[in-house]
């Protein structure tokens, strides 16, 4: 009782916590700084070796990506609707990708609670990602042998993922995944455990389940509309990033080390954002201001990449566009998903994180191959054609956000 007395005050200095969320939120913090320093300390070698393969694969290598999330989209949907798996199993599959890592989270919150917490549960993500990217500069030699280290900071996130939701102290049905589960069949959700002859029976057409509920809901349907134009716009600074950095840097390891040394350098900015910023503007300005930020900073990016087409330009825009991405954007995202039913956290959300990324990689890469074959290619080129989608994208964050806000106070008068 004294340790956890100690552990809520040194989190109360960031977050306004309440000791009944201490356990899943430490939970929660500690699997994201395991999941995200795995995968930093191999991005370096994902982006060296796209540049090594020559910048004209790189619209290949994100079709071919969405083909392949074509098949693992509603295969994990069809792994999170199942609904008598273990505790266990669960945590090592929330691991397919961090998104249903976020969909276990998001479950045990409401949109107050999310506002409050999110900055602090992304905190150990970012700090993940700091940690990460210092590995992959110490460690640039090791080349493929990070991949063996990743494996291993993977095992320790599954193994935290499992405390995600346990609460000894308390079965609140916010806050404990644990009473949900085991009060199933008394809830307004029993219908899920009632359909399990049909699961197994038609595993099939329960992959599609996901796509079925996004469709059949206009909210939904407006949450992919606008996470796909962040996809796009994000690898259009992606293309550019690339482009750049191969016509500057010549030496792989010498690649490796600063793709590395930037994320080093963002995540610094993110994790300070994190702890003292995201809270705060969450539960004050709200979702909308939130989600609406991204598109007026990745306008003004844009314009400056086209007016000044330079490693350094690209290179602070890269950073303002990351630290706002994570200290407001992917926040607010998450409490998007707040205000919708079980299923759709647990199910639909999965395929919307995933299948519409890549939907929206392809989209952009397409776009950037045509620009390629164009007799005026390069960066000022790509980001002039970004700017009207940072306008649809402004539009589309905006009426999302009004539409959230309306949603969270339906839900807070009726409970």
């Amino acid at each position: 009782m004294a340790s956890r007395s100690r552990l809520e005050t040194v989190v109360s200095v960031f977050v306004t916590v309440h000791p009944h969320e201490l356990p899943g939120l430490l939970h929660a913090f500690t699997c994201f700084f395991f999941l995200l320093g795995a995968y930093f300390v191999v991005l370096p070698l994902r982006d060296e070796g796209a540049i090594s393969l020559g910048l004209g694969s790189l619209p290949g290598l994100f079709m071919a990506s969405l083909l392949l999330t074509l098949f693992a989209a509603p295969a994990s949907t069809y792994i999170f609707s199942l609904p008598h798996l273990s505790k266990s199993k669960v945590s090592l599959m929330n691991l397919v990708t961090i998104s249903a890592t976020w969909a276990r989270v998001i479950d045990l919150m409401n949109s107050e609670s999310g506002s409050r917490l999110f900055g602090f549960v992304g905190a150990g993500a970012t700090l993940g990602q700091l940690c990460g990217s210092l590995l992959a500069v110490a460690m640039a030699r090791l080349g493929p042998f990070l991949l063996l280290f990743s494996a291993l900071l993977m095992e320790l996130a599954a193994r935290f993922s499992v405390g995600i939701g346990q609460d000894e102290y308390h079965e609140s049905q916010e806050l404990s995944i644990r009473s949900v589960t085991c009060n199933q069949s008394m809830e307004s959700h029993s219908e899920t455990a009632d359909k399990t002859p049909s699961f197994m029976k038609h595993k099939f057409s329960a992959m599609l389940e996901g796509l079925q509920l996004i469709l059949a809901s206009t909210y939904l349907l407006h949450v992919c509309c606008f996470l796909w134009l962040t996809a796009v716009v994000s690898s259009f600074f992606y293309f550019q990033k690339t482009t750049v950095v191969a016509a500057v840097v010549a030496n792989a390891l010498d690649r490796r080390r600063m793709f590395a040394q930037v994320n080093s350098f963002t995540a610094v900015f993110i994790l300070i954002g994190q702890l003292s910023l995201t809270g705060q503007i969450l539960t004050t300005a709200g979702v909308t201001t939130a989600i609406c930020a991204a598109p007026v900073v990745a306008f003004a990016n844009m314009t400056a990449i086209a007016i000044w087409p330079t490693w350094i330009v690209v290179a602070i825009s890269e950073t303002l566009r990351k630290v706002l991405n994570y200290v407001l954007t992917r926040p607010g995202k998450e409490v998007l998903f707040t205000v919708v039913t079980r299923d759709e956290k647990y199910k639909a959300k999965v395929c919307i994180d995933v299948l519409v990324q890549r939907l929206g990689d392809a989209a952009a890469a397409g776009i950037y191959k045509i620009l390629q074959g164009s007799p005026n290619k390069g960066p000022s080129t790509v980001a002039l054609c970004a700017l009207p989608v940072c306008f649809a994208w402004f539009g589309a964050a905006f009426s999302l956000g009004r539409r959230q806000a309306r949603l969270a106070n339906s839900h807070a008068i009726s409970s």
